[in-house]
């Protein structure tokens, strides 16, 4: 799926998968079908139907009355919809009660936010969830190497979640402050040392990255010129080399350079959402230490504020449930304001959770 998908598309699918996979069926009578995008309904109803045909045979009666039952289920709830949605259709039928002998069917449907080309039907102990979790999975991913002679850090950035893949530390000597022959041999030996850790590193570069094929781009940095000295000289291999995006001064090493890289690279990363989320959490902080009532903060104030009309923007946790999520989009809508999902996987995703989960930027200072 080339499309973008918003986060609030994303958090909606993440909670839809979340409660379908908690549901097991006794046998294989957990219905799910996947309508591909500009599939005629009619045909799909026809197919359910003659499923309900075959169902007949199934030897055990309470198994047989299960798929019937939410094969019907299913056809009622199609029947509401005239044709086909945009992005096609994915419906779940079944009988979910946890206890033997009884009855509790129900049926889900969801358009997916990006087109479905998938025709699918399946009865089985559990719904068949695959093709959703593929719209949630991150496809691209950005390379990261941290550097400096004494280590160096491979990661992936994908979506918004630095994975560490590689930590390497050099066998390069200290500095070395005797004068004469002795200090001009000892500065060989740390420059060959150097070169030495510069091709091992290399080495895991290639392994990592090499051949890895939704790679976007790679992104270096570290304290002073070693990493130019690593990326200008001839040890990483030229099909790596032309995926460097960019190159990038660095106060550190580590996690923590890795964080700074990706802070570092804000103009490269400009279009992901990890930027955006950034960007606006930031900015909720900055306004928050210059001027505290340009922004507020905690479910109850925000809502105060924008039944009133001051909020601008809205940025709430997607550890909030969707009714609260719902509820703050309603009254948004109401007065043009904007609600922002933000993930929990960024450091300032984190401590927006951790502050309450709900946050606003105001549209002009509020004195209180």
């Amino acid at each position: 799926m080339s499309e973008k998908i918003s986060s609030k598309d994303k958090l909606k699918l993440k909670h839809f998968v979340k409660e379908l996979e908690g549901y097991r069926g006794r046998h294989t009578e957990l219905v799910s079908v996947y309508v591909p995008k500009d599939y005629d309904l009619n045909k799909i109803i026809n197919h359910i139907s003659q499923e309900q045909g075959t169902a007949s045979n199934i030897k055990s009666k309470g198994t047989r009355d299960n798929v019937i039952t939410s094969l019907e289920k299913m056809i009622q709830h199609l029947r509401l919809f005239k044709k086909t949605p945009p992005n096609g259709l994915a419906i779940f039928s079944g009988n979910v009660t946890e206890k033997e002998g009884q009855q509790d069917f129900k049926v889900w449907s969801i358009e997916p936010p990006t087109p479905l080309n998938q025709r699918l039907y399946r009865c089985d102990k559990e719904f068949v969830l695959d093709p959703i979790r593929d719209l949630l999975e991150v496809k691209e991913v950005y390379g990261m190497i941290v550097m400096d002679r004494r280590e160096g850090d491979i990661a992936l950035l994908k979506g918004k979640v630095i994975i560490p893949l590689v930590s390497k530390h050099s066998n390069v000597p200290g500095k070395f402050k005797t004068g004469g022959q002795s200090a001009q041999r000892f500065a060989r030996i740390r420059e060959g040392a150097a070169k030495e850790f510069y091709k091992r590193l290399a080495e895991y570069v290639k392994e990592q990255f090499l051949g890895l094929k939704d790679l976007k781009g790679i992104l270096v940095g570290g304290p002073g010129p070693t990493k130019y000295d690593f990326v200008d000289g001839n040890f990483i291999t030229d099909q790596v080399k032309q995926k460097i995006i960019a190159i990038k001064d660095l106060s550190y090493t580590g996690d923590f350079g890795l964080q700074e890289l990706l802070d570092k690279c804000s103009d490269v990363l400009a279009e992901e959402d990890v930027m955006e989320e950034k960007k606006l959490m930031q900015k909720f902080f900055h306004l928050m230490a210059k001027s505290s009532g340009s922004v507020n903060y905690g479910q109850d104030h925000v809502m105060e504020d924008l039944k009133l009309g001051y909020v601008e923007t809205v940025l709430i946790s997607e550890a909030v449930s969707d009714e609260v999520i719902e509820e703050f989009e309603k009254e948004a809508e109401a007065l043009g304001s904007e609600v922002v999902v933000i993930s929990t996987d960024t450091r300032e995703g984190a401590q927006l959770r951790d502050m309450g989960k709900v946050v606003a930027i105001l549209r002009y200072e509020v004195q209180r």
